[in-house]
């Protein structure tokens, strides 16, 4: 309310809003938000109304006008042009010069005795406008708008109709508006974050892993080549486990066994050891000198280091001995070891987010995000995030982006849905889904939706991943190569954002009995890996990234819309920009073992596709173009030849 005067209109309903504005919604700079609003009054003034916004803490706002749509509904549009924390509002009035001028028209029209008297009104309104446009510093508008007011009392009303009703005038009154009795909503913000927020393809690997080599740890010096590797499949965002110092007490062994054998390298996220803890790196990597080496020599290749911040602690870690009261103590005084029955991790001791030093807890976990964006991070993939309070999280990152704004965070949880969806809301950049299990046609498209189209647009990013180092997804397991171009297809595709774990472009597919998991799992030991053996499926990976990068309509989040299909393990779906100028169908089976042929049935008003007209599909997988006419076309997929189609249309 402002201070001068009591509320002269009613802003409510605003969309989009999450909670009552309660969590910001997410933006990327300069991409076009539209709000939307009721806005109305007492009585019958016409009224005028601008969406204003500015980044938080600073003065200058900018602004553009709203424009009033059904029953009172308003809609404006802003964009944000740098990455940070942004808030916005909405400022409505009764518009007294476009009231005024309402009436009037209608007196004068009537031959009303009393418009003589309603012209000096209209001047009395012009001159004040002139007024604030002098205050303004623009004299040659103020000029114009005493000039109309000396007409409108000197010349006969109907002889000066065609001047008021001008665009010209209104112009000119709309840039000098009497805002004297408005009222401003509550504020409402927005997160808005760099392009790599929305649109990034990771590729996840093991840097002591990097040569391949079983008998042969590797250091930070020696990952050049898979840097290159994942630059040549198109890849931006190489994904590190954690690089910290492992534990020696409770060491795990090869496939998760309890007692480590000698030369065991023990999992990476059992963090902390004789070297240190979390600001510390793995001695066997090399030192913080080679990391920083490292990041610099990515970022010469297109690529970004994200770094996994997972807050496990080993026995060994030195929170253990400088601060036990941050941990779980048991009534024998020892500290509780992480378990999620049946599964016990003895290696791991997780820390206690509410004891009584927790101020002092949550400030250094939050000062180490820091040291690494000090050393030239500015991605974190953050482990289990659904196990540590929402409340960290929020400060976390609003602390992080609030001094470094380019830094961006995926959240790894698979969890209830809630928790995941609470996650985005609070800060998360980017989350991993329930992809992985979406195994069937219907399920895809219901899913994808949900992420992609509803409510969930505004908070959630979904980062669609067909496997990590936790998960061999049952129908990766013992599968050829042609399933393995299926779930790399869809996830590149319904999403803008994916990744893979490195191994998936070998269809390495040895599931450990009995469980959704890798077998010799590299999270124990060092795997034997020949990256140039036959069968693998890079090239078709560089293929799909190079489709996603040269394609601005798979940069955008939400603008999925599917098509109905004949077949039922065939799924046409298409992603275009809002002016059609790039649009993007795809065509896939989901089965790898049979073919899939019928016809397709398109939503040609989604394509921006006038249907009396043919139009031109060019597949961009294999380079051959077709000419369809109108919705239903016959498509024709076979899994030993083309499996599927990712068409550009034109028209």
């Amino acid at each position: 309310m402002s201070a001068s005067h009591a509320p002269t209109v009613v802003i409510e309903n605003f969309y989009p809003c999450l909670e009552g504005g309660r969590h910001p919604i997410k933006r990327v700079i300069d991409e076009p938000l539209d709000v939307w609003c009721d806005i109305f009054k007492d009585g019958h003034d016409v009224m005028s109304a601008v969406l204003r916004w500015r980044l938080a803490g600073t003065r200058r706002w900018f602004e553009s006008p709203m424009k009033p749509m059904e029953n009172d509904r308003w809609q404006g549009q802003c964009k944000f042009s740098k990455a940070g924390r942004w808030e916005y509002v909405v400022e409505a009035w009764g518009d007294t010069f476009r009231s005024w001028k309402k009436t009037f028209a209608v007196r004068v029209q009537a031959k009303d005795p009393d418009a003589p008297i309603e012209a000096q009104e209209g001047a009395r309104l012009l001159r004040d406008a002139g007024k604030r446009a002098r205050a303004a510093g623009v004299p040659a508008a103020a000029t114009q708008l005493e000039d109309c007011a000396d007409l409108l009392t000197t010349v006969a009303p109907s002889d000066i109709m065609d001047v008021l009703q001008s665009e010209e005038l209104q112009s000119l009154m709309d840039q000098y508006p009497d805002r004297s009795q408005s009222t401003t909503s509550d504020t409402m913000r927005a997160i808005v974050e760099r392009e790599r927020a929305r649109f990034s393809a990771w590729y996840e690997f093991f840097p002591r892993g990097a040569e391949g080599r079983s008998d042969k740890h590797s250091t930070f010096r020696d990952c050049l080549g898979r840097l290159d590797h994942a630059a040549n499949m198109g890849f931006d965002v190489i994904y590190f486990p954690p690089i910290h110092p492992i534990g020696i007490t409770a060491r795990k062994g090869k496939n998760n066994t309890l007692t480590a054998q000698p030369g065991d390298v023990g999992s990476p996220w059992a963090i902390g050891g004789p070297a240190g803890g979390h600001r510390a790196i793995e001695p066997a990597l090399g030192t913080e000198k080679d990391f920083v080496w490292l990041v610099k020599e990515a970022k010469k290749r297109g690529l970004e280091i994200a770094l996994d911040f997972a807050l496990n602690c080993s026995p060994d870690h030195p929170y253990v001995k400088e601060h036990p009261e941050w941990f779980y103590q048991r009534p024998d005084g020892s500290i509780r070891y992480a378990e999620n029955p049946p599964k016990k991790y003895q290696d791991i001791y997780p820390l206690n987010f509410h004891c009584d030093d927790w101020r002092n807890l949550w400030k250094e976990l939050i000062d180490v995000v820091q040291y690494w964006v000090d050393r030239g991070v500015k991605i974190f993939r953050v482990d289990n995030p659904h196990t540590k309070p929402v409340a960290f999280w929020e400060e976390l990152i609003a602390t992080i982006q609030r001094k470094d704004p380019d830094v961006l965070f995926l959240a790894e949880a698979f969890t209830k849905p809630k928790m995941m969806q609470v996650l985005g809301k609070v800060g998360f950049t980017q989350s991993y889904t329930y992809f992985t299990w979406r195994e069937d046609c219907q399920a895809l498209a219901e899913y994808a939706i949900e992420l992609t189209r509803s409510d969930m647009r505004w908070y959630y990013r979904a980062n669609f991943w067909p496997n990590t180092p936790d998960i061999l997804p049952g129908h990766l397991q013992n599968a050829g190569a042609q399933m393995f171009r299926i779930r790399a297809a869809l996830a590149a595709t319904l999403s803008s954002s994916w990744g893979m774990y490195t191994g998936y472009e070998l269809c390495e597919n040895d599931p450990y009995p009995g469980k959704e998991e890798y077998d010799n799992s590299e999270k124990y030991e060092l795997k034997q890996r020949d990256y140039n053996q036959l069968g693998n499926i890079t090239a078709f990976i560089r293929t799909l990234n190079l489709i996603r990068r040269e394609n601005p309509a798979m940069h955008l989040y939400d603008n999925l819309s599917f098509h109905g299909a004949d077949h039922p393990q065939m799924l046409c779906y298409s992603k275009v920009t809002p002016d059609f100028s790039n649009r993007i169908l795809c065509v896939i089976s989901h089965d790898p073992h049979q073919g899939a042929i019928g016809m397709v049935h398109l939503d040609l008003a989604s394509l921006g596709i006038d249907s009396s007209r043919p139009f031109k599909v060019t597949d961009l997988m294999h380079n051959q173009s077709y000419e369809w006419r109108g919705a239903d076309n016959y498509v024709a997929l076979n899994p030993n030849g083309v499996s599927m189609h990712l068409f550009k249309v034109e028209q």
